[in-house]
Parts: structure tokens; C-alpha cells; sequence
């Protein structure tokens, strides 16, 4: 989609407080269109009509969203999905598994936040990721299908303890994790399984909207140092014979298998969502579908910037949102001067949902005046509910990349150029039958599930290894790809972090700029950092044995990160502080009971203190659950639909 700007044009609403914002708004009617007033009218939309009124309004249509609207549409109600982002088309760059990074950078689809990982200047300045004047890139996707249409479509089913916790905390039963697993089932569409005849011990689900499959290990056959370098990660096992298995696809490499998720660790080749021709699928596809078989009651309003949540009382009523393109500061077109939308209003009367994320979803509340009370008076916010815990509590994984450079290129890539004319790894992936070749794959060639302390209830490291140079996200990182053939990295994941100490909060009262938002890593952090500090610490030595192996050794010219000259614990920690990212924020609209000061939603996900108002996305954990929080998002939506769907009926309050 060209995406036009208007420099020539002042935007008179950039830094201004929220009371003035609406003012100006309704009387400009932002530079084109008035409020939209009254009811039964309809009009064209950016994706298709829309009306004034509708059962429910959803705000967000990536994991969280996107499901749950598809089955309220199913369910027979009126539902308007609004997307910040347009309905960009589809193509190679978001459907080709390997070509994510590509696609997360994709300009058109973006949402670039520049975040902290510190207050303190001196220690954030230390991350080579750092941007002077504007923080640590953390991509984000505005689009229909949100992140779902960038993500490295890693696909693992959290740990049990995950949702039995948030059942003994919340005293909701239904959140037990063997209720719980039954959403798993339902959404997943297992490919790389034979469906069962009898039982089904492995709980996969083979009916769902989510296709799962697993790249092909006999590519490993392709390139002798790959294939060297699993053989020792499966010796720190004491599985030497087990590539075999790997290459044949043996279950008890399943990582999403029912008995995994009690705590199994070992090596495992991990799922990922793509279809058996090894593209892309993600709720995008899923909702536009769902759209196509109910075009009467689900509709998508694209370029459609929510700004509040209307109220009467402390009842939602509806969602005011600004309709335009780039209208959103983290958009890499938007344009102060040029990005001005129209204002529009429409009215939901059951329910307004938001499922904006972790960064958008408690930014969209203390717009509404649903927050802290001092932060909201602050940008002259009228106040609907005080919640203090609105953008607290936000969480992340820390991860860090141990990167080798290889004595040559790696048999898998060096002839692959990545789009260009001719690309012969292109031409196998698209006319490929058995074996598509390294496209049809999104990166990991293996992954090592292991606890950093034997005392530890559940795993809490994911280490995976890739052929390519990865160490975290900036500007143009994607580019390394294209770059280095010679590169292979591991990646350490710290799952289960004990920090909840991050914040969102409110830059301005303008709804187009971004939240302040500060990770507060490691002794900046809540918690017991220490630990989590050594556990990435571990994870580096454990990556750092694997590239020494004697079948290995040979094959690698030297270790670019984290260098030579980092060889003491203290070194290596002093690394992880410095270098760690994290890409899965969650928990910044913490679910609990009312007792709970902190709480922001209950166990059906409505908001304290108000009526008609649910946040459903992966704001709303308590602690950030399992490795990847993608299948867990989509768990909850899918819960969250039963939920809602039972109130609308009358089977529960």
C-alpha cells in the first residue's frame, strides 16, 4: 500500500493534554470528518462496512483479538474489530518462514518502539543495540493479525504450573492446567502427528484454526557443520545415537507433547505455525477467513486509531478512534505534520474489549481515565477508576546471542540470496515437493529445553541454535542475514524470570504517541535478579561447550560474541546485563483477584471497577508464562470467548 505523506500539513494536536486533545478534536473534526453522531447509519470502510452499533468492539486484532472475535462471530454476534494498521497484502516476505526477520522490518506493517532496559543512562548506553536519543528497538506489527504476521511463528505450549498458579491466585478453577490444555487442543490444527485412533496420550488437537508443523530435519543432511554441531548438543545429553531419531521425527523430541509440559527437558525440534506447504498461518488468516463465511457480523475497521474507551458512568459504551494511515508515532511512515486522521465514534452494546498488547492496551486504559490516579491527573485526564496496577508489572524474557563465525560458508546458505533475481533456494521453496529447502524453515535447527538449577520447579532455559547472526534487534538487523553466510548463533532464552518491575506509562494525553516504556532489567528489577542473571550465564556456557566440542572445534574460526576476552563468570554476566533483550512483553495489566491492589482485570478478564470492559491479551498475566507467549495468548482468547460467550447467554454472571 503507497503510503502518502502531507508534510505541508501541522498536526495542532501533538503534545497537548487529554481535556484539550478532545476539544480540538470534536471541533476540527480532525482536518476532514466530524464525530460520527447517531445511530443506523452506515459507510465504505477501509476493509469493509461499518456501522454505528455492534455487539462488541474489539481493539487490537493480533493473538489475543483476532480469535476471539472470530468466535464471537461464529457465536452469531455483531462484532467490529478495530486495527491501527492497514490490511497490507500478503506476500512472499510474510508468508516464507526463514524470511521473518525480513518481514518484521517491513515498513509497511511495522510498529518500531524504541524501549529501556534501564533508568540508569551510564549502564543503558552499554548495549551496542542502544540508539542515542531514542532507546532499544522492539519491533512490533501493525496489521491485521498483529504480531502473528512477523513472528518467528515458534510454536510451544507453556508449562503447566503457568496456568495452576494463576487458578490458585485468582481461586478460578478453570484455569487449571488441564482445563486449560483442552484450549490448546482446539486451536491447533497438529500436522507433523497421526491423528489418533483411540486415545490421544499427546493431547494435540487436529481440527483447529492454527496448523502446526515442524521444519524438516533432513535438511541437516545438506551441511556437514550443521549436522556436526547437533550431534554434540545431543551428546551434552548423552544422546549420540539420537540424530536418527531427530531426522525421522521421533515424538519423544515433541515439545508441545502433554507430558512435556510437566517439566521435561532435553532437546527437541520445535514446532512452528505453517501449513504442509510451509507457509506462513497466523490469526491474520484466520480472521479474514472467519470474515469471508460472516460478512454480516464480523467486520475490520483498518486505519482506525483507538483513542479511548467511551463511558457512561463507569460502564463502557463504546471506542472513539481516529480514522486515518500512520496515524501512530511508532509507525516508520507517520509524519507529525501530515498524519492526521478523522474522528470517529462507534457504540458497543454488550462489551468493549481491548487487546492491544502489552505496550497499547494499558496506554488505551489511562487514556480512558481507567489508571493511577496521580499519573492520570498528571496529563489532565479525567479519572473513571483509579487502578494503580495499569502498566505495572510489565515483564519479559532475557535473551542473549552467542555468535560464531564459521571457517566457510554453511553448505545450507551459500547459495541463497535471499529475493533476489534468480535465487535458486527461492525457486526450491516455491517448486520444491518433498524437501523446499532452508525457506521452508524459520531458523532453529535444534532446541535445548534445561532447568539452570536441578531446584527449579520447571526448565527455565531455552536455548535454540540457528544459522545466521543473531543477537538481538536493531535498525537494519535483519540485513545480517543477507550478510554473513559464515554466522551461527545460539540463542539463550531465561524463561520464568522473577523482574515484574517494568512499567508503561503515559508520554503525553496524545493517543498517537508512544508509552514511555522501561524494562528495569536485573538490579534495577524486583525479584531475586541474581538468579536470573546466573541462569542466562549458564546458558552461555552451556552454548559455549556445544561450539568447543572436538567435532566441532574445527569447523569454527572464532567467537564473535561474546568474544575471547569474556571467560569469567563475571565477564559473561556483565555481557548478559549489558547485551540482553527480551521481544515478549506481557503482564502489564496484571489479572487477580479485587483484593489485590495491583489487579487490573479478574479471571474472566473484566477490568476492576467498571461494567462492560475486558482486556483480553497478554497484558493480563500475572508472571509471563512458559518460553514463546504466543500459544498462551492464543489459549486465552480461546478462553476468553467461552467466557464471554456464557455471560451473553446467561450460563454465567
Amino acid at each position: 500500500m503507497d503510503k502518502k505523506k502531507t508534510p505541508e500539513k501541522k498536526n495542532h494536536l501533538a503534545g497537548i493534554d487529554r481535556r484539550t486533545f478532545t476539544k480540538r478534536a470534536l471541533q476540527m473534526g480532525l482536518a476532514a470528518g466530524a464525530v460520527a453522531s447517531g445511530f443506523g447509519s452506515a459507510f465504505s470502510g477501509s476493509s469493509n462496512q461499518f456501522y454505528d452499533v455492534y455487539d462488541y468492539v474489539i481493539v487490537g486484532s493480533g493473538a489475543g483479538g483476532g480469535p476471539l472475535a472470530a468466535n464471537l462471530a461464529k457465536a452469531g454476534f455483531s462484532v467490529l474489530v478495530l486495527e491501527a494498521g492497514a490490511n497490507d497484502p500478503s506476500d512472499d516476505t510474510h508468508n516464507i518462514p526463514a524470511w521473518h526477520p525480513f518481514a518484521s522490518e517491513d515498513r509497511k506493517l511495522s510498529w518500531d518502539f524504541f524501549i529501556k532496559h534501564y533508568a540508569d543512562f551510564n549502564q543503558q548506553q552499554l548495549d551496542d543495540k542502544y540508539i542515542p536519543g531514542k532507546g532499544v528497538l522492539y519491533p512490533r506489527a501493525s496489521t491485521i493479525g498483529g504480531c502473528t504476521t512477523h513472528h518467528a511463528l515458534i510454536t510451544v505450549y507453556p508449562h503447566n504450573n503457568d496456568f495452576d498458579r494463576i487458578a490458585q491466585a485468582t481461586g478460578d478453577s478453570s484455569w487449571g492446567s488441564s482445563n486449560m490444555r483442552r484450549y490448546f487442543e482446539r486451536l491447533e490444527r497438529c500436522q507433523y502427528v497421526s491423528r489418533p485412533i483411540f486415545s490421544n496420550p499427546s493431547r494435540h488437537g487436529f481440527d483447529g484454526w492454527l496448523p502446526t508443523n515442524r521444519g524438516n530435519p533432513a535438511l541437516l543432511l545438506e551441511d556437514p557443520a550443521i549436522l556436526k554441531i547437533v550431534k554434540a548438543a545431543l551428546a551434552k545429553y548423552g544422546l549420540e545415537g539420537a540424530l536418527e531419531q531427530i531426522i525421522s521425527g521421533n515424538l519423544r523430541l515433541d515439545i508441545n507433547h502433554w507430558d512435556v509440559a510437566s517439566g521435561e527437558e532435553g532437546p527437541f525440534i520445535a514446532p512452528m505455525a505453517a501449513d504442509s506447504r510451509s507457509r506462513r498461518k497466523s490469526v491474520r488468516e484466520h480472521l479474514l477467513d472467519t470474515q469471508s463465511r460472516y460478512p454480516n457480523l464480523l467486520h475490520i475497521r483498518t486505519n482506525a486509531l483507538a483513542t479511548r474507551v467511551m463511558f457512561e458512568g463507569k460502564t463502557a459504551i463504546g471506542v472513539e478512534f481516529m480514522e486515518g494511515a500512520n496515524l501512530y508515532k511508532a509507525d516508520p511512515y507517520h509524519d507529525d505534520a501530515g498524519s492526521i486522521g478523522t474522528m470517529r465514534q462507534v457504540r458497543a452494546s454488550r462489551e468493549v474489549i481491548l487487546s492491544g498488547g502489552a505496550f497499547n492496551s494499558p496506554q488505551l486504559l489511562k487514556l480512558s481515565g481507567v489508571g493511577p490516579s496521580q499519573e492520570l491527573f498528571q496529563h489532565g485526564i479525567d479519572q473513571i477508576v483509579d487502578l494503580p496496577g495499569v502498566g505495572e508489572n510489565l515483564q519479559d524474557r532475557y535473551e542473549v546471542g552467542i555468535v560464531s563465525e564459521m571457517t566457510e560458508d554453511l553448505a545450507l546458505l551459500k547459495d541463497c540470496t535471499w529475493g533476489e533475481q534468480g535465487d535458486p533456494c527461492l525457486n526450491r521453496y516455491r517448486y520444491g515437493w518433498l524437501n523446499k529447502g532452508p525457506y521452508s524453515g524459520n531458523g532453529p535447527v535444534l532446541s535445548l529445553v534445561k532447568r539452570s538449577h536441578p531446584d527449579l520447579p520447571d526448565p527455565d532455559l531455552f536455548i535454540f541454535g540457528a544459522p545466521s547472526d543473531f543477537h538481538g534487534y536493531y535498525p537494519g538487523y535483519s540485513q545480517a542475514l543477507r550478510d554473513y553466510k559464515d554466522r551461527f548463533s545460539w540463542i539463550v532464552l531465561k524463561g520464568h524470570t522473577n523482574n515484574t518491575a517494568g512499567r508503561v506509562t503515559l508520554r503525553s494525553a496524545n493517543p498517537q504517541d508512544t508509552p514511555e516504556i522501561n524494562f528495569h532489567y536485573f538490579d534495577e528489577g524486583s525479584g531475586d535478579y541474581e538468579k536470573d542473571l546466573q541462569a542466562v550465564v549458564e546458558g552461555v556456557k552451556i552454548s559455549r561447550d556445544i561450539m568447543s566440542a572436538p567435532i566441532v572445534g574445527q569447523q569454527v574460526a572464532r567467537e564473535l560474541l561474546p568474544g575471547g576476552d569474556v571467560q569469567t563468570d563475571e565477564q559473561i554476566g556483565q555481557f548478559v546485563k549489558n547485551q540482553a533483550w527480551g521481544h515478549h512483553a506481557s503482564c502489564s495489566n496484571k489479572m487477580g483477584p479485587a483484593s489485590d491492589p495491583m489487579a487490573v482485570v479478574d479471571s474472566k478478564f473484566r477490568v476492576h471497577g467498571t461494567n462492560n470492559l475486558r482486556v483480553v491479551d497478554a497484558s493480563v498475566f500475572p508472571r509471563i508464562p512458559g518460553f514463546f507467549i504466543v500459544v498462551p495468548v492464543y489459549m486465552i482468547s480461546e478462553k476468553a470467548s467461552d467466557d464471554i460467550i456464557a455471560a451473553a447467554t446467561g450460563q454465567i454472571a
